[in-house]
């Protein structure tokens, strides 16, 4: 036995766990990223400052961003290794909350650790600690119930034991993976216990591949030799089960062409002939364009979100689905024929029917036809320029804006061709980082790398502020790489606050700050939708007390350089040029501040996306609107 406080256990626990996964082993924690507060720093405080172990601590700035930067470094180990987070009670327990549920819907392991309010109630109420008057027992972290796989409250110390073993058994599932929330109320973490010394032997969890049932591979593979033009959807489980290259052999064979979902991009390479790049309303015409003819839909490891089917509008009437998943949940989507699986597995037992039966599609020139024609489309926006006969890319706007910004900035910039010049003068095996705003849909569109796994793109819940911190966390994980974050600055001010904790790890991150005054990406959204300018460009109150007054001049790069980032300032090609040279010099995290004009990114290319557009109006553009959406939606399918 080991008499020990439950703090103590606790990280002595984390310090054994182990992942196996194809017969290579690894330590699975790595350490605990912390905000030190009263609720934790005598329990779980005392530990790490006594016992740590092999665990790093790492000091977070804001309990949000250190948990995105958490959840980017599980991602960027492919889910094979973590950094637990632990906060202090009531308001830093609720700032961790958004990143449990970013971290849930797109499948990656967090494991968090927020302080309660004491167990026996003695103090209560303490500082900071929530009180619901129909129930003492509720408290803030009773929140993380709706956004986490598995939660846990430990009143007891012995409670620990089967808590923590039931939080490795979801971490380390590929089905349900996603934030765990273990709550430690403050006076349990000093608690001591006799702990049994076999809790803490190593302990390695297994990940598995799913086999696929055998019924079920028939079945798929029935309706794919009856396809004429099947396309596969490469989704994030591909990446996950490391099924690229597996993927890529499959398609050449069988002369199937394939498209990316955000999550699935890099787990193949940009340059093979059967890939048509993005796909759905932040796809290319490529993708979309096949999409739209083909007869069988082979999803592999996607759950089919709305803007990978483009709300359900992108496949024609009566095409087949087939959806390949360790989910068997996501497996149902769209009321597919399921293959509960490995990708990876159902891919190679697939190509071993198709292959048997002789099987080759019906496509002649269409794949060849549709990359070539994107890269036409490719070539343009990568010049498009200001001097060459400019117009908003994007046509619904308020007409000041673009002169506005033009005479505040001197800016000359378009973001497409941004977006460009970043691809082709940084290292190919750069990692690109990113998750809200018109910048998600520029990058899956113009993004391409032959360097695996070197897009870190959270868009299953795209949560501004996860761009930088969502950079440090993949830099943590490969500190061998340059990282890219790819921010607006809408999300820049959202939150930018472990730029600084990338200063004191010594973990070099670039961020790339576009700005374009204001929520551009919404701002396109609702004046195509027939609404004005309202509150989505960053603008003076006016004298009539509305928010239409001058563009508001920000100096993000000041901003940066206060902490000691190594900063730019950019307004041309060129400067664009030099700073991107210059950046890769340094050795200090880097700020590049890009003013791009608004209206210059990326849009449509034949996808519909259902948003909630008012169905009574006295605004004619909203009622257009409307009818618009009507037309769309007859066109989709019902679930």
């Amino acid at each position: 036995m080991a008499y020990m406080t439950t703090a103590q256990a606790l990280v002595r626990f984390l310090d054994r766990q182990y992942v196996s996964f194809d017969g290579r082993e690894s330590k699975f924690v790595d350490g605990i990223f912390t905000i030190f507060g009263h609720g934790i720093v005598c329990g779980l405080g005392e530990a790490l400052d006594s016992c740590p172990g092999d665990l790093k601590v790492y000091q977070g700035k804001n309990e949000q961003g250190m948990a995105h930067a958490a959840m980017a470094y599980a991602k960027q180990n492919n889910r094979r290794r973590i950094i637990a987070c632990a906060s202090s009670i009531g308001p830093g327990a609720a700032n961790m909350i958004t990143a449990a549920a970013t971290a849930t819907v797109n499948h990656v392991p967090l494991l968090l650790f927020p302080a309660d309010a004491f167990s026996t109630r003695q103090p209560d109420p303490v500082l900071q600690q929530f009180e619901q008057v129909n129930s003492l027992a509720t408290t803030t972290n009773d929140a993380y119930r709706a956004v986490c796989r598995y939660w846990d409250r430990i009143a007891r110390p012995q409670q620990l034991m089967s808590a923590m073993i039931n939080a490795m058994r979801v971490l380390t599932d590929t089905a349900e993976t996603g934030a765990v929330c273990i709550s430690l109320p403050q006076d349990v973490g000093g608690e001591c216990y006799d702990f049994p010394e076999e809790f803490f032997q190593k302990r390695v969890h297994r990940i598995v591949r799913v086999v696929p049932a055998e019924e079920e591979l028939e079945e798929a593979a029935e309706i794919l030799l009856r396809a004429e033009k099947p396309l596969v959807v490469c989704g994030g489980g591909v990446r996950y089960s490391e099924a690229g290259e597996a993927l890529e052999q499959f398609c050449q064979e069988f002369g199937i062409p394939f498209a990316e979902t955000q999550s699935g991009k890099t787990a193949c390479l940009s340059s093979h002939p059967c890939n048509l790049g993005g796909l759905g309303v932040t796809g290319n015409s490529a993708g979309n364009d096949i999409a739209k003819e083909a007869d069988v839909i082979l999803g592999l490891g996607t759950r089919f979100s709305d803007f990978t089917t483009a709300s359900k509008s992108l496949f024609q009437e009566g095409a087949s689905v087939i959806a390949v998943n360790t989910s068997r949940f996501d497996a149902y989507k769209l009321g597919a024929v399921k293959v509960v699986a490995d990708a990876k597995l159902a891919v190679l037992e697939l190509g071993k029917l198709l292959r048997g039966a002789g099987y080759r599609s019906g496509y002649e020139n269409e794949i060849v036809e549709a990359r070539e024609g994107w890269k036409r489309e490719m070539e343009f926006l990568s010049a498009y320029s200001f001097d060459q006969n400019f117009k908003p890319l994007i046509g619904a706007g308020d007409p000041r804006t673009i002169p506005e910004f033009c005479e505040m900035t001197g800016s000359s910039l378009t973001q497409t061709a941004v977006v460009a010049k970043v691809r082709e003068m940084i290292p190919e095996d750069a990692v690109c980082v990113g998750a809200a705003g018109s910048l998600p849909g520029d990058l899956q569109r113009m993004w391409t790398s032959d360097a695996r796994y070197s897009y870190n793109m959270e868009y299953g819940y795209s949560c501004m502020g996860y761009e930088i911190a969502g950079a440090l966390g993949s830099k943590l994980a490969e500190p061998d790489r340059e990282v890219y974050a790819m921010c607006g600055d809408g999300s820049f001010l959202m939150l930018h606050s472990e730029l600084v904790t990338s200063l004191q790890e010594r973990k070099k991150i670039n961020v790339l700050l576009f700005d374009n005054s204001g929520f551009g990406c919404i701002n396109n959204l609702q004046m195509s939708n027939g609404i004005g300018n309202l509150a989505t460009e960053f603008r003076f109150r006016d004298g009539e007390g509305k928010l239409l007054g001058d563009l508001i001049p920000i100096d993000f790069a000041a901003c940066a350089a206060g902490y000691g980032v190594k900063t730019y300032r950019v307004k041309t090609m060129e400067e664009l040029e030099a700073a991107l040279a210059d950046s890769l010099k340094q050795e200090v995290s880097t700020l590049i501040d890009i003013k791009v004009l608004p209206k210059t990114m990326t849009d449509g290319y034949g996808a519909w996306w259902h948003v909630g557009v008012a169905g009574a109006s006295e605004n004619e553009n909203v009622r257009r609107a409307y009818e618009n959406k009507q037309k769309n939606l007859e066109k989709a399918r019902r679930y």
